[in-house]
């Protein structure tokens, strides 16, 4: 029983002391013929010598193209084999993957190859609606009358190296195969020499985190951070070399790439890419065709697969772990899935991109009940304390904000020293901005959250950052944007906006402003014109007042979360 709100996650087993290649290549001797990566719409299956085969090659042919360890290298792309190929590859050429979300448009992409300074790119041709070749041909359209591997673009300084999937040949680009197959044997020896050199506190990838400044933020990750926070998770989930992992969660996110890919690769476990973005159905035929012990979601995808119509047509029977995360988990939803889809040992994880990210996960063991009203308990190596507006950790049950000190937090963000200092304190705490209580036995649960985030599915969502893009309209004078409850999606953004005098500026005209700009999941759904701001009287904008409004205008009602 503790007597304040502070937890350390004491434990025998010891924190791998190993950069993610030489685990990789320690793995790979242990199973090499065990299954490792199955892609379902690539038809792929690999073995783990297969598998090591592929990414040395990759890894080399990285380097024969003159890309230097520290350097960055951002992948655009949904799920497919090439990203996983890609985070192992580039791990051990000592590159640093630059994670960027699939959804983003030329905006984002543009801030995001230069807030980091990207040497080289890897992208997807096109996903659904969005043709990601045209996009940065936007942004670049130097690229198409350049040689392969020399870009000089004036919006994209830095980017020299633009490699696409996909076997079509595009103009300034090499193809993915091209870098496989541009592995010499200096490459190679090149590689084999880097083994010992590279540090497993080396940043190893950036993900991008928005904040209340607005920007987007690159979260820079280690070796350290996220090859132990995969393996302690995988520990949690009791992952062992005959599992088979069915991974329909984004690898642009530590859900994909941590929590599925490295889970899966500390235990000698097959990761299975059932589809390159999520469908109910994908998910479903895999887990019946490939035999599935485990399945990651967020509580829409659970939600999704649940709902579908041919749901009960397939078998399940495979399946006992997995892990709902992402956002606040429906406890009736949480249930069902035990229930209905016999993930007896399903767990609940929460953390954040900075922190690798989990920091807390029931345990297959607990209780039903803890498991469905609390994110269980702190993971090992990993302490947490709850505090007041004044620093002084609180009694438990009392609710304060989270931080959270150990292995798995952050370096920093990327070029960013101001953000960083006020993120994570002289103590090395990091302030997670979320509130929470964590009771005498250790359970912790997530009751609200400091910052002005959305959790719209699983998506984080700073209010700012929208803010920032629409005021670039010239019609809109001030904007607040907050996020109000969405039965699909938890939660979904609203923007009130007041516009310049004699506009005439039309929702309809909004969202067009908003369409190839932003992503999707950054849309506002709802929009309102109006004159005024709720306000203190010192002018301090009350978004809770606007938040309120819309919940009576549109008679919503507060989803009883986990």
């Amino acid at each position: 029983m503790i007597r304040e709100s502070y937890v350390h996650g004491a434990s025998n087993q010891p924190l791998i002391g190993e950069t993610i290649g030489r685990h990789f290549d320690h793995i790979a001797g242990q199973f090499p013929d065990r299954p490792a990566l199955v892609v379902r719409h690539q038809n792929v299956r690999l073995t783990y010598s297969e598998l090591r085969q592929r990414v040395d090659a990759l890894a080399a042919g990285f380097i024969a193209l003159g890309l230097k360890p520290g350097e960055r290298i951002g992948i655009w792309s949904p799920n497919n084999m090439e990203w996983v190929l890609t985070q192992f590859a580039t791990a051990k050429a000592g590159l640093i993957l630059v994670n960027i979300n699939p959804a983003y448009r030329s905006h984002e992409l543009e801030y995001a190859v230069n807030n980091v300074g990207c040497s080289a790119l890897i992208l997807s041709p096109a996903l659904k609606t969005s043709n990601y070749l045209d996009i940065l041909r936007e942004i670049a359209p130097e690229v198409a009358t350049s040689t392969p591997g020399m870009l000089v673009s004036k919006k994209l300084p830095t980017l020299h190296t633009v490699i696409r999937l996909g076997t079509e040949k595009t103009p300034g680009m090499l193809n993915f195969a091209d870098v496989e197959e541009a592995a010499t044997p200096e490459a190679r020896e090149q590689l084999e020499a880097l083994a010992s050199v590279l540090q497993f506190d080396d940043p190893i990838n950036i993900q991008f985190t928005s904040g209340t400044t607005g920007s987007p933020k690159g979260a820079t990750l280690t070796h350290h951070n996220i090859l132990n926070n995969g393996f302690f998770i995988g520990e949690a989930m009791r992952l062992t070399e005959i599992d088979r992992l069915c991974i329909p969660v984004p690898f642009y996110h530590c859900f994909g790439m941590v929590l599925g890919n490295l889970a899966c690769l500390t235990h000698g476990s097959c990761m299975v890419i059932p589809s390159e973005a999520f469908d109910p159905l994908a998910v479903l035929q895999t887990v019946e065709a490939e035999k599935c012990t485990g399945l990651h979601g967020v509580p829409t995808m659970f939600i999704a697969i649940l709902g579908h119509a041919d749901f009960k047509t397939f078998d399940l029977s495979s399946l006992r772990t997995g892990i709902m995360a992402g956002s606040p988990c429906p406890i009736e939803v949480m249930r069902k899935v035990i229930q209905e889809m016999h993930q007896s040992e399903i767990t609940i994880a929460y953390g954040m991109t900075e922190t690798s990210p989990v920091s807390f996960q029931s345990s297959t063991t607990d209780p039903l009940e803890r498991r469905v009203s609390t994110v269980g308990r702190i993971h090992p190596h990993v302490e947490v304390k709850i505090i007041d507006a004044d620093g002084v950790i609180v009694a438990p049950g009392i609710t304060g904000e989270l931080l959270t000190r150990g292995y798995s937090v952050m370096r920093g963000y990327w070029g960013d020293d101001a953000n960083t200092a006020a993120t994570i304190d002289a103590a090395r705490w990091m302030h997670t901005g979320d509130l929470a209580t964590i009771d005498a036995e250790g359970y912790c649960n997530i009751v609200g959250r400091i910052k002005d985030l959305v959790i719209r599915g699983g998506e984080n969502i700073y209010p700012r950052e929208i803010e920032e893009f629409l005021y670039t309209h010239p019609d809109i004078a001030d904007v607040q944007v907050f996020g109000i409850p969405d039965s699909k999606y938890g939660e979904c953004l609203c923007a009130w906006i007041k516009v310049r005098p004699a506009s005439n500026l039309t929702e309809h005209e909004v969202l067009q402003f908003c369409k190839g700009k932003i992503a999707h999941y950054k849309v506002p759904a709802h929009i309102r014109f109006v004159d005024v701001f709720p306000m203190t009287v010192t002018g301090k904008i009350q978004k809770f007042i606007m938040r309120q409004a819309m919940i009576d205008e549109l008679n919503l009602q507060e989803a009883k979360t986990a």
